[in-house]
């Protein structure tokens, strides 16, 4: 630990920025836009089942138009690429709070997602992941308490923003700090995450190419599944907590207290997992960083007390907390750093379209009248599908091996 904190100290402006990156991208993720959801649907009318549609339908585009896009980290500077991302994610928040039209609401989900949850994570983790190599999880683990933070700080205040004022003056508001932090980054030195970049940009033919060999290639369908998995099933599960919660007749306000549980056991498995990743390799932890949140899924469908939504909410928080430097490590472990961005953004847009999938299946099977149990165990069979193919990794050289 005293390795980790003097690290910290010794890098701590590089890290900051990629801490204040995934704090940022805080402003297009489902738990925070979740806060607009009774307010949207009733400002325009529609049930809160279509404007899930519409957000499914919105995450999905923008995860299609990360492909695209996700390559730019690689050979554009840091700084244009992140300016350009936040400026599009304050438009997207700002035309949101302004829009009195549903066309309008479309355009700004698919900006918040593409440019919020999308592309400040992908930077973030990218250059992180290029810039540092022996010491690449502990950067990671710093990096990813940008979550954390978010999760803990921006819901309170925005709630309160909704309660006094409305739920527009939320929206405006979140996009006016966006584009006050442009200040701060307009005098932020970034020169040195550019010594990674690679030269010219590629041709839309070659992007494809690179696309279809690495889908094709066994490390991908290793690789995914974990991936989609986890983004899947917590997006889903949180979607509709509270549904579960009334479903088990728990106190609603427990339950709320327990989160915070969550949250802290993130961070402190944020950290943790740089540690490990460090000392023994992310080949390594991908193998078994799923069996947590597995465990946790039999906890919340077969343990009648509210203990069993504290034991889930512990277990989801060891997982979740470890997987971003995880997930991130193994890719530049196995593929290398000169096409991270472009390798970043495929396994990035799967993740986004899982989190689109996850709400919408879920609630097909709530409808269908299946129980908790069986949702959950569900959900459990499937974790532990992608756990035993994670196994094959063993076989999987690392660029170092090669």
């Amino acid at each position: 630990m005293r390795d980790f904190i003097n690290f910290i100290i010794g890098n701590f402006r590089k890290l900051s920025f990629g801490w204040m990156l995934t704090f940022l991208s805080s402003f297009g993720q489902t738990y925070l836009i979740s806060l607009y959801v009774t307010e949207i649907s009733s400002e325009f009318d529609i049930t809160e089942g279509t404007f899930g549609a519409i957000y499914a339908v919105c995450t999905v585009l923008a995860s299609f138009i990360m492909l695209s896009v996700g390559h730019t980290v690689d050979h554009i500077s840091v700084k244009k690429v992140t300016t350009f991302t936040i400026v599009c994610l304050a438009f997207s928040s700002i035309l949101m709070g302004v829009s009195y039209h549903l066309a309008f609401v479309f355009i700004s989900l698919v900006g918040l997602r593409l440019t919020g949850q999308g592309m400040l994570s992908h930077i973030s983790m990218t250059i992180l992941s290029k810039f540092y190599d022996k010491n690449r999880g502990k950067a990671l683990s710093f990096s990813t308490l940008g979550f954390s933070s978010g999760e803990i700080v921006l819901p309170l205040i925005l709630t309160f923003i909704i309660g006094w004022f409305d739920w527009r003056w939320a929206m405006i508001g979140s996009g006016v700090m966006l584009l006050l932090y442009l200040i701060r980054l307009h005098f932020t030195d970034l020169e040195h995450f550019n010594e990674q970049l690679s030269r010219g940009k590629p041709s839309s033919l070659s992007l494809v190419k690179d696309f279809g060999s690495i889908i094709n290639d066994k490390r991908f369908l290793i690789l995914m599944p974990t991936s989609f998995a986890i983004s899947f099933t917590v997006t889903a599960v949180i979607f509709y907590q509270y549904v579960f919660v009334a479903q088990k007749g728990w106190s609603p306000q427990l339950y709320a207290a327990f989160f915070t549980g969550y949250a802290i056991t993130r961070l402190v498995f944020s950290l943790a997992g740089g540690l490990w990743v460090d000392k023994f390799t992310a080949k390594k932890m991908f193998r078994f960083y799923l069996i947590p949140i597995s465990l946790g899924l039999l906890a919340f469908a077969f343990i009648d007390s509210i203990f069993g939504a504290l034991s889930f909410l512990l277990m989801m928080g060891i997982t979740v907390g470890m997987s971003g430097t995880i997930k991130s490590s193994i890719l530049a472990e196995v593929y290398g750093i000169e096409k991270l961005g472009a390798i970043r953004s495929l396994f990035t847009m799967f993740m986004v379209v899982s989190t689109a999938l996850g709400p919408l299946i879920v609630g097909w099977m709530i409808d269908g009248g299946w129980n908790i149990e069986t949702i959950m165990l569900s959900l459990f069979v499937f974790i532990i599908a992608c756990a035993l193919n994670a196994q094959r990794i063993k076989g999987v050289p690392t660029v170092d091996e090669v």
